[in-house]
């Protein structure tokens, strides 16, 4: 991810990481927790990740959030933009998957 974290004069604490966040790649994952900050957007990705093959079509989100398909299709362009879910149109509906690499990373950087 990044450069190693700099040696620590004798007797102090030890790192609590091994390296850091590069700023490119906390740019990249603060955009990723800023899209999921969310409560709707969280909910629409816990949707999608509970879906069978982790793929949820659109028309299957409006009801359990509540909200119209525009804010449905705004919360999910969103989430696709920060690299989250893919989006593909299939007729007038869109089948939106979730992206397990996107997801252990935001997972890995908060695991000890």
């Amino acid at each position: 991810m990044g450069s190693a974290v700099a040696a620590l004069p004798e007797g102090c604490c030890a790192p609590l990481v091994s390296s850091a966040l590069s700023p490119e790649g906390a740019e990249a994952l603060a955009e990723a927790f800023k899209a999921l900050a969310d409560p709707v957007r969280l909910q629409l990705l816990s949707l999608i990740a509970a879906a069978p093959d982790r793929t949820a079509c659109s028309c299957d989100l409006e009801g359990p959030v509540g909200r119209s398909q525009s804010t449905v299709s705004h919360h999910l362009s969103v989430l696709a933009e920060a690299g989250l879910i893919t989006k593909e149109k299939v007729g007038r509906w869109v089948s939106c998957s979730i992206v397990p690499e996107r997801l252990a990373q935001l997972r890995d950087v908060l695991s000890p």
